[in-house]
């Protein structure tokens, strides 16, 4: 099959010839380049209508030459996300086409097809892709015939944000291969890192930044910074989905995956983690028809076509509403390890035999030394801590017999015998018993101004006895709270608790804003809507677990935010 492919998403105006039997992709590009400052919507629109068709008909005159009368089997479009204008131009010209060849028309996700060139060119089965572009910046796994959101940017894309940047400084589109040259000269300075479970934020990141350019600051100093914290937080929170998924593939896609620097902490998590990791060459990592093309050839194949009369683009496509007919019948990302082993995304535990176990928070060698030595220390100071303001809360969690800080290393007791995630699926409603025991304990700590951070499925702890006092005989923890039945500490309604722990609140923090534990919630649910096959009875019984004890204005809060990512 040959596919024509048209992208005109937002500033580049490509077309593509896919022959699917030799695998050979001829791609044509003329890219908007704006005098000043960013993209502006009306000249992108005017360039990608003079544009468009002059790549179309370079394109058209490759497949001709090469492969002789009516040489396209079918015409693929990028339908969004993107710029409504330029969209539509795109749009036009692919329906044009497809008229006149009297061939099948495609409608593709532009975002999708980053993730399946990558997963294309690479031959993994079943990665977690990495999408960093301009305006858009998540973690995606297949699940259950789409791909799923397992984390996102909750402001801006990491694209957006540098370009933010760069014309705070002055400099002209695109920003970001001119951050990378003169982070090549820079040194580190902190900027604020914020990871919250999966998801990410760059917004504060972005006026630090600008702040300490104003400030004097060197600006290859800043853009090395910059560099440093925010691609940290998007390599940590692939491993978060590595972790969460079992997956041991990592592709990469979007524009700013060109950078070097950005690859590079990829490579390095990957290899020390034991996974492989996969950057298509940068003609498919920028915006392409080629990508488009590929994937259109796909859905063409599984029958995914769509008439003329109904192929309006939309500007907001996300790309977990995408059906993904082309991979019908494979299996979930999350069937990927159906027994977890005792690595983390940043900690390894060791089980010392006497009801104890030794969580290590190691060195991540893809992080600056500097940003990864703060990074482990305040998290393990701040997990011992809250471990310990939780049970006063309420909940269970596991008891803290020693920390050292200096080694980030907890001595904690040894609770539950699987996590969550490997209980998603049992029968006889054990997961939804434990999500509903989630939402009490997320609901006890909100109401005691205590965030998780990252309440996954894979932070929760469970047993099956029915009653269990702590291992060894220790039944106090270092406050003198006896334990009950399921775990409990004194005075909980243990009666109706299974035996349910959180554990992990090295991301946790001090808050009463309803907005940071209405993300808590939003973590629990991405992680299961991620992973379980029928998610929304474990859903149902978390949140009316939550609402049975805390605030239901937070889950009012929790819809707001749903629809609040960079595809709504």
């Amino acid at each position: 099959m040959r596919v024509l492919g048209i992208e005109g998403t937002a500033w580049c105006a490509s077309a593509a010839v896919y022959d699917s039997e030799t695998d050979d992709v001829h791609i044509e590009s003329d890219a908007y380049e704006p005098d000043s400052g960013g993209i502006h919507p009306r000249e992108a629109a005017e360039h990608m209508s003079e544009a468009i068709p002059a790549v179309v008909d370079e394109a058209l005159s490759y497949a001709e030459h090469k492969y002789g009368p009516d040489p396209i089997d079918a015409v693929a479009f990028s339908r969004g996300p993107g710029l409504g204008p330029c969209l539509r131009t795109a749009a036009t010209a692919a329906r044009s086409l497809a008229g006149s060849l009297s061939v099948p028309l495609v409608g593709v996700n532009h975002m999708v097809a980053h993730l399946e060139i990558g997963r294309h060119r690479s031959g993994f089965e079943n990665p977690v892709c990495l999408n960093a572009s301009g305006a858009n910046a998540h973690v995606l796994g297949y699940h259950d015939g789409r791909y799923r959101v397992l984390g996102e940017t909750m402001d801006t894309g990491i694209g957006n944000a540098i370009d933010k940047f760069t014309r705070h400084v002055g400099w002209s589109h695109p920003g970001g291969p001119k951050v990378e040259t003169a982070a090549a000269d820079g040194g580190f300075l902190e900027l604020p890192y914020v990871v919250k479970g999966m998801d990410f934020s760059f917004s504060g990141i972005m006026s630090a930044a600008k702040d300490r350019y104003d400030e004097g600051v060197p600006v290859a100093d800043v853009c090395f910074s910059l560099q440093e914290h925010a691609f940290a937080m998007l390599t940590e929170v692939s491993e978060r989905a590595l972790s969460l998924t079992g997956a041991s593939e990592l592709v990469l896609g979007g524009g700013v995956g060109q950078n070097d620097r950005l690859r590079e902490m990829l490579e390095t998590m990957c290899a020390q983690r034991g996974a492989s990791f996969y950057a298509p060459e940068p003609r498919f990592l920028r915006d392409n028809a080629g990508m488009i093309a590929v994937l259109g050839a796909k859905m063409a194949a599984a029958g995914d076509t769509v008439p003329i009369p109904d192929s309006t683009v939309d500007p907001n496509f996300r790309p977990d509403n995408v059906p993904v007919t082309w991979r019908a019948g494979e299996a979930s990302i999350a069937d990927a390890s159906p027994a977890r082993d005792h690595t983390g995304a940043e900690a390894t535990v060791e089980i010392l035999g006497t009801g104890r176990v030794k969580k290590r928070r190691r060195s991540r060698a893809y992080r600056h030394p500097e940003l990864d030595g703060k990074l482990r220390e305040s998290r393990t100071t701040l997990e011992a801590r809250l471990l310990n303001e939780a049970r006063r809360a309420g909940v269970s969690t596991p008891l803290v017999h020693d920390v050292d800080v200096s080694n980030a290393t907890l001595t904690l007791q040894h609770v539950g015998d699987r996590d969550l995630a490997a209980a998603v699926e049992e029968p006889n409603g054990t997961g939804t018993t434990h999500a509903r025991q989630v939402g009490r304990y997320l609901a006890r700590l909100h109401d005691a101004g205590i965030v998780h951070g990252d309440p996954t499925t894979r932070n929760v702890r469970i047993r099956t006895e029915e009653r269990l006092m702590s291992l060894e005989g220790d039944s106090t923890d270092t406050h003198g709270v006896l334990l009950e039945v399921a775990g409990e500490p004194s005075g909980s309604d243990s009666n109706s608790r299974p035996h349910t722990y959180l554990i992990d609140f090295g991301l946790g923090y001090h808050t009463g804003h309803i907005e940071d534990h209405a993300m808590d919630l939003h973590v629990f649910e991405q992680s299961v809507a991620g992973t379980a096959l029928d998610s929304d009875p474990l859903l149902d019984a978390f949140e009316a677990g939550y609402v049975s004890i805390g605030d239901s204005t937070v889950i009012d809060r929790l819809r707001t935010i749903e629809g609040r990512g960079r595809y709504q």
